[in-house]
């Protein structure tokens, strides 16, 4: 056999950078307020009632408030949905987020 292939590997070759939060952690979700973020999908708000169930379990002086979209980027898209996520997102400690696909 006279042909010869030549084998590349498809992992590129970066300069790592050190992963970071936006914010710090939170050491404790003890009397937290803690937002629960579904999307529309049919997934996202079990998944949550779960997180909620456990967390809860964990931290019973915690309280939850949920934000659900009507449609997927309806966040972004629609100013009165926009706002309202705004006044929420005041009123909570930390935001766990559920896309339920």
């Amino acid at each position: 056999m006279s042909e010869q292939y030549e084998v590349l590997n498809p992992w590129a070759e970066t300069d790592p950078v050190p992963l970071k939060g936006l914010t710090a952690r939170l050491n404790d979700l003890s009397d937290m307020t803690i937002g629960l973020h579904a999307d529309n999908k049919p997934a996202a708000t079990p998944i949550l009632r779960v997180v909620e169930k456990r967390l809860q379990g964990s931290y019973p002086t915690a309280k939850f408030t949920w934000f659900q979209d009507r449609l997927i980027n309806d966040v972004e898209d629609n100013q009165e949905t926009r706002a309202r996520f705004i006044d929420w997102v005041k009123g909570v400690d930390t935001v766990v987020t559920a896309v339920g696909d």
